[in-house]
């Protein structure tokens, strides 16, 4: 017998946390994961259309971290998440220390730059505006500021990695930042 994908506990607008709580699937924490599962798989668009290998393998070790911090949102109870792998400071040191590889290569930034420069460069910045919606959508989920401020870190340093590497798209593949000019 195959295994199927479809339940049927989700057809009346509920779904279950990890723990086994039902709450409808418009919670905030159903919200924060989703948001992170969104983000995960738009990196998974990144690494298919990158020709890289280093960015390739980049992406693949975000998104199995993403599935790490997505779990943990997704928990029910304190209980639940301490089941539940980890993220590790390391993970958030393997994204300063990549964004600092990749700033080495890339001029110096003085300037406001605009999404774009090279496709690869403005699904960076998509992703990045993802990557800060799910920042945001997990904040709320945690009103009592009981979220795992790891996740919360990772998020925000991740908005950052993403931001370098869509310069490093923009530099490498297209014909650099996009200057935002103002009123000028």
């Amino acid at each position: 017998m195959s295994w199927k994908i479809y339940t049927k506990g989700g057809d009346t607008g509920e779904t279950s946390l990890i723990g086994g709580a039902r709450v409808p699937k418009f919670n905030d924490k159903v919200e924060a994961y989703g948001t992170i599962d969104e983000l995960k798989s738009y990196l998974g668009l990144i690494r298919d259309m990158s020709e890289n290998d280093e960015v390739k393998s980049w992406m693949l070790t975000i998104q199995e971290r993403l599935f790490v911090a997505e779990s943990r949102v997704a928990t029910d109870s304190p209980e639940s998440l301490a089941r539940m792998p980890k993220l590790l400071e390391d993970d958030v040191v393997f994204l300063e220390d990549t964004i600092d590889y990749m700033n080495e290569s890339l001029p110096e930034l003085t300037h406001f730059i605009l999404p774009g420069g090279h496709v690869l460069s403005s699904h960076a910045h998509v992703a990045r505006t993802i990557c800060r919606r799910a920042e945001r959508h997990t904040l709320k989920a945690f009103p009592n500021h009981d979220a795992d401020m790891l996740v919360l870190k990772y998020l925000n340093r991740l908005s950052d990695f993403l931001f370098v590497l869509a310069r490093k798209f923009a530099q490498e593949l297209g014909d650099g930042d996009i200057i935002w000019k103002g009123n000028s």
